[in-house]
Parts: structure tokens; sequence; C-alpha cells
């Protein structure tokens, strides 16, 4: 049980900080999470979630350093 788990832990760190990490992320799976967060960026502009956010934001922040 123990060797399995060597190999696991082995294998996934590896694969998530070796040289072969972006191994088989091509082109496409870039270029489709960068049009999710294109819509995502004007969904949020169209419904004029911006400024909210951006209020929300500041609110938070000057809870926490006592503005």
């Amino acid at each position: 049980m123990l060797g399995a788990w060597e190999t696991w832990t082995s294998a996934l760190t590896d694969r998530l900080r070796g040289t072969r990490r972006d191994a088989g992320a091509g082109f496409v799976e870039y270029a489709g999470l960068m049009i999710l967060i294109a819509g995502i960026f004007t969904l949020i502009d169209q419904l004029g979630l911006d400024g909210l956010i951006s209020g929300a934001i500041g609110d938070a922040v000057d809870r926490v350093i006592g503005g």
C-alpha cells in the first residue's frame, strides 16, 4: 500500500511541477479558456455589475483596515 502511495504522489508531483506539466494542453484549450474569461468579463460589464463589485470590494477593504 505504501509503495502505491509513493508511486502516485511521485507521478502527481512530476505532473504538476515537472517538465511535462503542460503536456496535452494545446492551443484549443487555452483559446477556450480565454474565450470563457472574456465572456465573464463582458457579462459583468453588460449587467453593470462592475461598479457593484468594485464598491463591495472597497467596502470590505475599508472594514478590514478600519477606514
